[in-house]
């Protein structure tokens, strides 16, 4: 008897934050529903958590089997676990927690984090079925050739079962142990799958007479995904570290990665961008064959626009070959509203700041006190920030990236503050990190559009802010921190327009040292989202229609590039309008000054009153500016 879940193939357009999701939270001791935007109670899935802070087991529960049946991946001693207090039910946006009972899923105090897989053809698929202790194959509806399988007894004690598309269809590797890949031709039948079935043979961990079994089933570059149905989401694949960092391309950056040594005896490792996988930090990871506490110890992998680098290669020596299980980081749809792609809040420091959406980039201002404006991202880390009004490396500042809504300001920076919080998404905000090479070069992108504003700076090493502007040639660079008027050097940008998938940087020791490490703030526009342009001042006052609805810009960054001028920053937070209109400087550690009206919000975009704020709006001046609704 087999019984497979995925629905079929539709025309419908799926995209990966519909099917998957990295959620982080606190445990309560008792009850909470987890709101992630996964439809479970309608389309099927899997739900994988584990306590972070603690020692704590793996849960595993899927919609195939019921919400009070549990699976852990770090013991084989049992088949499953009865508990209505772990997962407590599924729902069309996420699942219920319960207080746990011998599992630890929401004690007070805990942190946790819950990875949901929900089933959809060409990304993850769960199948169960009655052993019959012959070779059989099992039908499964992924639609497409599985990269790799899990499996599972559940009527008794047994280890989990692995199969992936990179080791023969003789091998197989347990997720419990630390074992090596081994040959047992029993397992798979020595078959490789296919796009509707997939072979077991006669071992009992697979496939015993009367035993009962699940299996979750994972993709591999199927397609199936965004505007056109063939953009991949999921990736199964291999590589042999060697004596440099080693490159895996998947064509996009991935948000989560399981990954074991397959040559030799390790723990089996997962990453995901939400807990973090810091560009050149300590990588957050947890062992699915262990209990053990989260461990950030080691900088294991970068992400890139295109896949990740390995520093494999530094922990297990060369020549181990790595399989991995690679997902796409989201959000692959172009959004339609300024509000799910940026917020910005007023707030004391050492306080929490709930964005609505997944924040990746933040701008913090201090207000009533010289400082500046911090920057930070998800990618450059926890605890790092750079500040737009001076040179100097990255250093300190007491942020945590939390996920998926919340940014932490857990340190206090002794001053009132605003926060800009900004996603990255399709059409309109992107960030990039990079080492140097010194030689004129690209950088790959997933902004999706062609960048018209790049904010980019060195983060280990003292470098004016570089700005691209499309407004101006690609030979001409504005610097952040200054008042300077746009300038011409050629090195910078290599005489090259950016496209929808890469910007071009030249040998300017200010974007491209060999070794040096640096981040990107790519912005483009997005009809009714986000506007990057250009005026002519006319000296009095003016409306800039950004094509924004009844709501206007919420947030406006504004610089004059033919002559000296500030970069002025207004924002509705603090107040858009005649009555209360503060600015504050990029290039300034000075608190906001207070104006009444020099840029207010107005129902196309913003409007400006150089009889208030001269500088804003002078005579034929030449401005460029970025603006979100």
């Amino acid at each position: 008897m087999f019984s497979s879940h995925s629905s079929q193939v539709s025309s419908a357009v799926n995209y990966i934050e519909d099917v998957m999701s990295t959620y982080l939270y606190t445990g309560n001791g008792s009850t909470q529903t987890i709101t992630n935007g996964i439809d479970l109670a309608g389309k099927g899935g899997l739900v994988w958590g584990k306590r972070r802070n603690s020692t704590g087991n793996h849960f595993l529960v899927d919609t195939v089997r019921g919400s009070d049946k549990v699976l852990i991946s770090d013991l084989s001693i049992y088949g499953s676990l009865t508990s209505s207090v772990t997962v407590t039910g599924f729902n069309s946006t996420g699942f219920g927690i319960g207080a746990g009972d011998i599992l630890d899923c929401n004690n007070s105090g805990g942190t946790y984090v819950s990875w949901t897989f929900r089933e959809q053809p060409k990304f993850f698929d769960v199948v169960t079925w009655s052993g019959s202790g012959i070779n059989t194959t099992i039908p499964h509806s992924l639609g497409s050739v599985p990269g790799s399988i899990i499996v599972k007894r559940t009527d008794t004690a047994a280890a989990w079962a692995v199969y992936h598309r990179s080791l023969a269809n003789t091998q197989y590797l347990v997720l419990n142990t630390t074992a090596a890949a081994a040959t047992g031709a029993t397992w798979w039948n020595s078959t490789t799958p296919t796009s509707a079935v997939f072979s077991v043979g006669t071992d009992a961990t697979v496939n015993a007479s009367g035993g009962t079994y699940i299996a979750y089933i994972f993709a591999h570059d199927a397609g199936g995904f965004g505007l056109t149905g063939t953009d991949n989401v999921i990736s199964c694949g291999s590589f042999t570290t060697t004596t440099s960092p080693d490159t895996v391309t998947l064509g996009y950056e991935p948000q989560w990665v399981l990954i074991k040594s397959a040559s030799s005896a390790t723990s089996w490792y997962i990453f995901d961008n939400m807990r973090g996988i810091p560009t050149g930090g300590l990588d957050s990871r947890l062992m699915p064959n262990l209990s053990a506490v989260e461990q950030t110890d080691a900088n294991y992998l970068d992400l890139t626009a295109t896949g990740f680098t390995s520093n494999f290669q530094s922990i297990f020596g060369d020549g181990i070959n790595l399989i991995y299980i690679a997902i796409r980081r989201g959000p692959m749809k172009v959004p339609t509203l300024g509000t799910s792609v940026y917020t910005g809040s007023l707030a004391a420091s050492s306080v929490s700041v709930s964005a609505g959406f997944v924040p990746d980039l933040a701008f913090v201002g201090k207000r009533d006190t010289s400082g500046g404006v911090y920057v930070g991202s998800r990618l450059q880390g926890s605890s790092l920030s750079l500040n737009t009004y001076n040179s100097t490396s990255e250093a300190g500042f007491g942020w945590v990236w939390d996920g998926p809504t919340k940014t932490w300001m857990q340190a206090s920076i002794g001053a009132d503050v605003v926060d800009w919080l900004f996603a990255r998404a399709p059409s309109v905000c992107d960030v990039v990190c990079y080492t140097g090479s010194g030689s004129n070069t690209t950088k790959n992108h997933n902004l999706g559009a062609v960048p018209e504003l790049i904010i980019l700076k060195g983060r280990d090493a003292a470098t004016p802010w570089a700005c691209y502007s499309a407004s101006l040639a690609n030979t001409d660079y504005l610097v952040l921190r200054t008042t300077a008027a746009a300038a011409t050097d050629a090195t910078y940008w290599n005489s090259t327009t950016p496209t929808s998938s890469v910007f071009s940087i030249g040998t300017n020791a200010n974007v491209n040292t060999s070794a040096a490490t640096y981040v990107a703030y790519l912005f483009a526009t997005l009809a009714g989202v986000s506007k990057v342009g250009s005026y002519t001042g006319n000296g009095t006052t003016q409306t800039i229609d950004c094509g924004f609805g009844a709501g206007g810009a919420r947030w406006v960054m504004i610089k004059r590039t033919d002559s000296t001028g500030s970069w002025y920053v207004y924002d509705t937070a603090r107040g858009m309008t005649v009555l209360t209109d503060p600015y504050l400087l990029m290039n300034s550690n000075a608190a906001e000054v207070a104006t009444l009206g020099s840029v207010t919000t107005v129902s196309t975009g913003f409007a400006l009153n150089s009889t208030i704020l001269a500088a804003i709006n002078v005579s034929a001046g030449s401005y460029i500016f970025l603006a979100i609704a």
